[in-house]
């Protein structure tokens, strides 16, 4: 979040010259801290300092508590609409049997629908480390079942006594869009039939 400390307003800018912009958004030219200042209060508005490194330093007439809330506001918004993910780590055996390797596949499912990336992993014992291929069979498998409801980042690959992919969750699509578009000049009557037999 802004904190309203590190930023300069009306008397606290020190620089000697600065260029003004308006309200408006139009430029006023260089000035005085001093001159600015006074034509931002008889607007009953403030000098707010917008880019201290540019040189000579640019300073806005705005109203600060207004602009402090938008700018809190955008950074809420951009916040909320990153995307943060969680790695999963989903681990598979060589000579995993059907019933575990379909719950572990379900697992991958329900972490990749609800927005996480998994970490499929198989760990190789002792002498399991001389079937390798078996492990990647698994792991290509699990891949080839998914299908589009994965984003395979990396494939499997080796590290130590590790084999593992990372899957991420499909871009999604939105849904809604293929059914909205209905023509207006199109007759209402014979969509609402037809979704009715259907």
């Amino acid at each position: 979040m802004i904190d309203k400390r590190f930023i300069r307003t009306n008397d606290r800018i020190r620089a000697r010259e600065i260029r003004v912009i308006d309200n408006e958004g139009n430029q006023l030219g260089i000035m005085t801290p001093f001159d600015a200042l006074k034509v931002a209060r008889e607007r009953g508005l403030d000098l707010v300092e917008i880019s201290p490194t540019a040189n000579p330093p640019v300073c806005k007439i705005q109203d600060f508590g207004k602009w402090m809330y938008e700018k809190e506001k955008s950074e809420r918004a951009a916040k909320k609409n990153q995307k943060t993910f969680v790695l999963k780590e989903v681990k598979f055996r060589i000579n995993v049997d059907e019933h575990d390797y379909n719950f572990k596949k379900n697992n991958v499912l329900r972490f990749l629908a609800e927005g996480d990336k998994v970490k499929a992993t198989i760990f190789f014992r002792g002498r399991e480390m001389t079937h390798t291929n078996l492990g990647r069979e698994v792991l290509d498998r699990l891949i080839d079942e998914l299908g589009d409801k994965a984003v395979v980042e990396f494939r499997p690959r080796m590290e130590g006594n590790t084999l593992h992919a990372i899957l991420a969750p499909p871009k999604t699509q939105p849904q809604s869009k293929p059914k909205q578009p209905k023509p207006a000049s199109e007759p209402t009557q014979q969509p609402v039939t037809s979704q009715a037999k259907g």
